[in-house]
């Protein structure tokens, strides 16, 4: 069962909200990891190009919004995998700044990991 609660709000608004809070906190850790995130939930949603491609022009569908594709919807597992596989990817590199002795971009990533954790 996923770690989400019923009573809490979906990931995607906790992100949003999260962004807000650190924004306001000038957070720069906060801000840059939440909005990665963000980022990387709507790029998920995305629909691939290549499964619409437009024909010949004399077989093309005309009129207003004919054109337009529904988006892609994510479950809050999803979502979730989404912002799992962000805080890993942070601390993946950061231990490797580690190993090369970069401390300062090491200690930015954890901060990243954490504000990201701190959502889940």
């Amino acid at each position: 069962m996923s770690t989400a609660s019923i009573d809490r709000p979906p990931l995607r608004e906790r992100l949003r909200a999260g962004l807000s809070a650190a924004m306001r906190a000038r957070d720069r850790a906060g801000v840059s990891a939440l909005r990665s995130a963000l980022g990387a939930v709507d790029n998920a949603e995305a629909v691939d190009v290549a499964e619409h491609r437009a024909g010949a022009l004399e077989h093309s569908a005309t009129g207003l919004g004919v054109a337009e594709v529904e988006r892609r919807e994510l479950t809050e597992q999803d979502v979730e995998r989404i912002v799992r596989a962000e805080v890993t990817e942070r601390l993946t590199v950061a231990e490797q700044y580690e190993s090369l002795g970069r401390t300062d971009r090491a200690a930015t990533l954890h901060a990243e990991a954490k504000a990201l954790t701190d959502l889940l």
